[in-house]
């Protein structure tokens, strides 16, 4: 079966406004005491659980084939060509802490290849998404990556490790030549969102280790879709499943360290 990809984006971003709405409505009334540790500061809700289930259950139905990458393991299930990379509620800590800014995070696979991303930043209605070859918007207008080449005026943003430290020395190296060389530099608390706002201009670059293929594959593909650029460290396409990630607007130049 042959499927529209833009049509796909545009009911996925349904299905990820839903799940956001179930996440604010929640919010108001969260309950502390069900927070659950998947590691060391890593932090995970009965919110993120129920949302995953509510997403999983929604794309089933749109693309019964497909199959899922999720990070709460609802679902198992491997497509043999179509398969769903799910963070269902990315900024777990800052959810729990009542600051307003998390996300949905949906993309899709197709033999591999990413197709379609949707970013719903719940906390500001936003809607970021994309799918191949079919540009990028936010809330339904386009979106473009910055024009900033000169790296004294741009903003980058980035991740600080909280689980895996192993990289923690070059990762410092990198923090400091971006403090010293930025006109600044900002951490969120939510990778899809870093990479949606790199996909907007509102930041210039984005960097972080440790991360899982479902805290970047929707914002790759619109920033990708938005003109941008991503790679992994050293300028590979291992960025989904490496662990590591680069997102620029294309022009600017960031030193990683890897030394």
């Amino acid at each position: 079966m042959t499927y529209s990809y833009q049509e796909l984006t545009l009911q996925t971003i349904e299905i990820a406004k839903q799940a956001g709405r179930f996440m604010a409505d929640e919010r108001k009334s969260f309950d502390e005491s069900k927070i659950e540790f998947k590691g060391a500061h890593d932090l995970v809700s009965y919110v993120d659980k129920a949302s995953e289930k509510l997403i999983v259950n929604y794309l089933q139905q749109l693309l019964p084939e497909s199959g899922f990458i999720a990070e709460e393991g609802t679902s198992a299930k491997h497509g043999e060509h179509f398969n769903w990379v799910i963070d269902p509620l990315d900024g777990t800590t800052n959810y729990i802490q009542g600051l307003p800014i998390y996300a949905v995070s949906i993309g899709l696979l197709h033999d591999d290849k990413l197709v379609l991303g949707v970013v719903y930043e719940v906390g500001h209605d936003e809607c970021f998404y994309a799918w191949k070859n079919g540009g990028a918007f936010l809330n339904n207008k386009p979106i473009q990556v910055s024009k900033r080449s000169n790296i004294d005026d741009c903003l980058i943003a980035t991740g600080f490790p909280y689980c895996d430290f192993s990289g923690m020395e070059n990762y410092l190296k990198t923090l400091s030549w971006a403090m010293t060389s930025a006109r600044g530099v900002r951490r969120l608390g939510s990778a899809a969102t870093d990479l949606a706002y790199v996909a907007c201009g509102r930041f210039d670059a984005f960097w972080e280790y440790d991360l899982k293929p479902w805290d970047v594959a929707a914002g790759a593909i619109i920033i990708q879709e938005a003109g941008g650029k991503v790679t992994d460290y050293t300028g590979g396409k291992n960025y989904i499943f490496g662990r590591e990630i680069l997102a620029t607007n294309d022009l600017v130049e960031i030193s990683i360290s890897n030394v």
